[in-house]
């Protein structure tokens, strides 16, 4: 067996590779006679099938495992001798055979070096929140609004009521898909309809009826509307003014709070706020942390890692529209469209995975275990959240991959410079508030 080595370029090589057809040929008649003590024909018994018969009817198929095994057999040991790291599956192609040899060329890609950047002229910004009062009562104000109520009012609508309707829509006089509905209810201001129908019903008040024209934006979502312009007729059937629970004992409640205590319930809050502003920084910091490693470190990355994992990502996304209740075979999901997002995630992969090697980043037992033991404090039942992640090896693995990120990130921080930079609540949390 003979191999010779060319670079294609900075990842990719060609190892040629001659295999003597003495050694093929002698496999062959080997698997040929290890398939004659089994194999079945009709007419004989099992074992007692003529040679010459064996290997009429499977010689291609010993003589193509025979070659492949052998071609392996070079690859696998050109790769030990030139100490490759083989990224992705090789391209094997045929090549023009001598007298004595087969010829094969084997084309593949490698991991790129790695060599760790210089981070001290990265600047890293830290979010810098502290929970007080004011945040524990926006954070009560918006879990009040989830728990509204409604009830029945005689007057007219106004914003923030919500209203019963039957409504519909003609567009050049007929009835037009979609734009008809019996007791239909919505939220005034919510955004739940389009801003001028909203305006059409405010002001009316139970059993009155309007009837107005209207014209669709020019990039709504059904092309068939888009600009033009429909006539709705309008019947309030009920409207209800919004009521929000008063923050009392039954509120605590509500929230979990045995006792109905409110200074726990403030407490309560408090700490799941906290918990929640630490989240949100340490993500926001993360993702400074993750540009600055891919700035610092331009390598080239294997084309074969980065379709492996656009494939992984169209998989995904695959098995999302089927937990939605969406038939995926009439929405197709193709991998090119996870391309950029791929490219990021390997380019991340190698780095830090060099990073982890080289600074011994690698997460320590008692590191998981305190990540458990914060995630499980959300919980009622904290000690069935620790046994749920130590009953499964691949749940504890999920739990020492963000354990080392964390490392990483902390190297980081240690590397770059950092500054502290003070936000907002409201900014923190997306202007939306936080979630209930």
């Amino acid at each position: 067996m003979q191999t010779t080595q060319e670079n294609q370029s900075a990842l990719e090589r060609r190892i040629e590779m001659t295999v003597p057809k003495a050694e093929v040929e002698k496999e062959v008649e080997t698997r040929l006679k290890r398939m004659a003590r089994t194999v079945k024909m009709a007419g004989f018994r099992p074992g007692k099938v003529p040679y010459k018969m064996v290997a009429q009817t499977y010689g291609q198929q010993a003589r193509s495992e025979a070659i492949g095994a052998a071609v392996e057999k070079a690859f696998g040991e050109k790769v030990r001798e030139g100490n490759f790291r083989v990224a992705g599956y090789p391209r094997i192609e045929p090549l023009e055979d001598t007298q004595e040899q087969l010829a094969f060329s084997a084309v593949f890609e490698v991991y790129p070096e790695v060599t760790i950047g210089d981070l001290s002229q990265k600047e890293i910004s830290k979010p810098a929140l502290e929970v007080g009062e004011e945040e524990v009562d926006k954070t009560i104000e918006v879990l009040r609004k989830q728990r509204t109520t409604f009830s029945p009012v005689e007057r007219a609508a106004v914003e923030g009521d919500r209203v019963v309707i039957d409504f519909a829509g003609r567009k050049d006089g007929e009835l037009f898909e979609g734009g008809q509905a019996t007791d239909f209810p919505f939220v005034l201001g919510a955004g739940q309809m389009l801003k001028d129908f909203e305006t059409a019903v405010e002001g009316l008040a139970k059993g009155e009826s309007k009837t107005f024209d209207m014209t669709f934006p020019d990039d709504y979502h059904a092309a068939n509307l888009a600009g033009q312009t429909v006539q709705f007729e309008i019947t309030v059937k009920g409207v209800e003014e919004p009521r929000l629970p008063e923050i009392d004992d039954e509120f605590a409640r509500s929230l979990g709070i045995a006792d109905g205590e409110v200074s726990k319930m403030r407490e309560e809050v408090r700490a799941n706020l906290q918990r929640e502003v630490k989240r949100r920084v340490q993500a926001k910091i993360k993702e400074q942390v993750m540009d600055a490693l891919i700035d610092t470190h331009p390598i080239e990355i294997p084309k074969a890692l980065v379709e492996g994992e656009s494939r992984q990502l169209a998989e995904n996304a695959r098995k999302d529209l089927e937990q939605r209740g969406m038939k995926n075979q009439n929405i197709p999901v193709e991998p090119a469209w996870f391309t950029e997002q791929a490219e990021r995630r390997v380019k991340l992969g190698l780095i830090m995975a060099e990073v982890v090697k080289s600074k011994e980043l690698h997460a320590k037992p008692e590191q998981v275990r305190a990540l458990v033991d914060d995630f499980a404090q959300s919980y009622e039942d904290p000690s069935e959240v620790v046994t749920w992640y130590y009953s499964q090896p691949d749940r504890l693995a999920q739990a020492e991959a963000l354990v080392i990120e964390d490392n990483v990130v902390e190297w980081v921080l240690g590397a770059a410079k950092t500054v502290d930079s003070p936000v907002s609540f409201d900014e923190l949390m997306g202007n939306a508030g936080p979630k209930g």
